[in-house]
């Protein structure tokens, strides 16, 4: 691969060239980065006139991000709102000196989490996001393992990462799977969504007609879900 850069209306970009057919351009959060990705015969001019033309939605999706709401950053202290399959919950931290530490939702709205007296923000930070990596692993695996079933073809191994750019991925060659640790947040819809997406490249590995046919007849209201979760606030991690 050959990476060069290009500089367009105070827009810095990177441009691939790689072993594909056609020009793609993406603009990712959470800052609104942008990266091209063209074919090894296409000139860097050619490349720069294509995002010359495609020049005010790339501002339009940057701007998009740069407004997007954010959440604020996190101390893990009682009276903070942490997000729960879609829900904001409070957080009430208690310290104690016998039994366990742990997290566990109260009623509607709290979240508690017990702490030995000496935990440091390291120790609330790794407890919390262990939690929500336990959460995820059980909803994310059971999507990709029923849209598996539905679309008849193998299940795939499944894993959970934090991934600045994405909402999954997925290898089809290597039989594997992996979530986006920030879904634990999100509504119930939004992980089945990104979990049928990805086991949606089993077969086909490309956005095309094939692709779009599996959602369309699977979760008609897709786009809609899409349109939901990528307006959610940002994560602070």
């Amino acid at each position: 691969m050959n990476t060069e850069q290009l500089h367009l209306a105070g827009i810095d970009i990177e441009v691939v060239h790689k072993s594909i057919k056609n020009l793609h351009i993406g603009v990712y959060p959470p800052d609104g980065r942008v990266r091209v990705a063209a074919p090894p015969s296409m000139s860097f001019d050619a490349v720069r006139v294509a995002v010359l033309t495609k020049l005010p939605w790339i501002e339009k999706r940057r701007r998009d991000f740069q407004q997007q709401p954010r959440e604020n950053t996190r101390a893990y202290v009682s009276g903070e709102t942490h997000w729960h399959l879609g829900r904001p919950l409070r957080l009430r931290v208690e310290t104690v000196t016998r039994g366990r530490p742990g997290i566990q939702v109260e009623g509607n709205d709290a979240l508690r989490i017990r702490l030995r007296p000496d935990a440091t923000f390291e120790d609330r930070e790794r407890m919390v996001l262990r939690w929500y990596r336990e959460e995820l692993r059980t909803r994310g695996r059971d999507s990709v393992e029923r849209w598996a079933n539905i679309l008849n073809v193998p299940k795939p191994e499944f894993g959970i990462k934090r991934m600045r750019t994405k909402w999954g991925s997925c290898n089809p060659d290597t039989g594997r799977v992996w979530l986006n640790l920030s879904l634990a947040k999100k509504p119930l819809q939004a992980i089945d969504y990104v979990a049928l997406h990805e086991m949606a490249h089993f077969i086909s590995r490309k956005h095309d007609d094939a692709f779009i046919a599996v959602l369309d007849r699977l979760m008609p209201s897709w786009r809609q879900v899409r349109s939901e979760l990528n307006s959610l606030p940002l994560d602070a991690w």
